[in-house]
């Protein structure tokens, strides 16, 4: 599998959250994705998916869609308190 991503987006993340999709990237390579799913919302984003992926023990939602190739397009990333339980964590834990 591939990868791509915003190159712009991914500094202000990094501004923003300390992370970056390299980051998501070498989680993967390491520890594998912990959970992959449609977004719920299939309405407003039909062909998007969501990993959850485990960052620095913290776990992040990573909404992608699939381009032709078999590249993934990693949209942004965001930590999520309710998916902590899935690393051993408490969900209601503050980052």
């Amino acid at each position: 599998m591939k990868f791509d991503f915003n190159h712009e987006k991914n500094e202000k993340i990094f501004l923003e959250r300390g992370i970056t999709f390299c980051d998501v990237i070498e989680a993967i390579a390491d520890k594998g994705i912990l959970l992959n799913f449609d977004n719920p919302n299939k309405e407003k984003y039909p062909n998007q998916k969501i990993l959850i992926v485990n960052v620095n023990d913290y776990a992040y939602c990573v909404p992608y869609v699939i381009q032709e190739g078999d590249t993934w397009f990693l949209k942004t990333i965001y930590p999520s308190r309710k998916f902590k339980k899935l690393i051993g964590g408490q969900p209601d834990e503050k980052i």
